[in-house]
């Protein structure tokens, strides 16, 4: 059956792009233009109650009844879980992918959205932008000591912690001309930019 994706093209959006992309399941997309205050219609508050994209429809959900998820972290784990795959059932191994999950969506999500929020803003506040700017790229620090001497944030597989976390990494490198030193995340990052589903997921446009 097919999945209800109510979204609009931002990092968090692009989430659920890339999750279901790579399980390759089918879904239908329903734009919610944030610029025009979609995320505000009734419809959408009924699935979304935060007002927040994105958020999901399961026609097949638990028990085989409908069931709508919203928070991308929560649309990730559940996805993620009903097809079995991008969360580790090894405990060591989902409790490192929940950790670097969690780590993307209390820090690098908000830092790095503050970071852009305030560097695109017509009033330039430049403690602001030094603040959010200071604290992003020590998070992209964090994630280059990480990943030394494992290929991805949760240990040698590829998870939805690194779903989380590369579009707003990306949305990072976008807006600034020097990102940093981070070789290691550089190289992690090329690595997933280069997978055929995250390319489809990123190259989605709904304007």
């Amino acid at each position: 059956m097919t999945i209800e994706l109510h979204t609009w093209p931002t990092s968090n959006g692009r989430k659920a792009f890339i999750i279901l992309e790579e399980l390759g399941v089918q879904y239908e997309t329903f734009p919610i233009h944030i610029g025009k205050d979609e995320q505000f219609a009734p419809a959408f508050l009924k699935i979304s109650p935060n007002n927040k994209i994105p958020a999901i429809l399961d026609p097949d959900g638990p028990g085989g009844e409908p069931v709508s998820v919203f928070e991308s972290g929560a649309i990730l784990i559940y996805l993620a879980e009903k097809y079995g795959k991008f969360l580790p059932q090894e405990p060591r191994q989902r409790i490192a992918t929940l950790e670097w999950l969690m780590f993307q969506m209390g820090g690098v999500g908000p830092m790095f959205g503050q970071f852009g929020h305030f560097n695109r803003a017509d009033e330039k506040i430049p403690y602001a932008i030094e603040r959010y700017d200071n604290e992003s790229r020590r998070l992209c620090g964090v994630i280059d000591k990480r990943i030394v001497d494992v290929p991805y944030l949760a240990g040698q597989d590829y998870t939805i912690a690194d779903m989380a976390t590369f579009p707003w990494v990306a949305s990072r490198k976008s807006q600034v001309t020097e990102f940093g030193d981070f070789p290691n995340l550089d190289r992690w990052f090329d690595t997933i930019a280069a997978r055929p589903a995250v390319e489809r997921a990123m190259a989605i446009s709904l304007s």
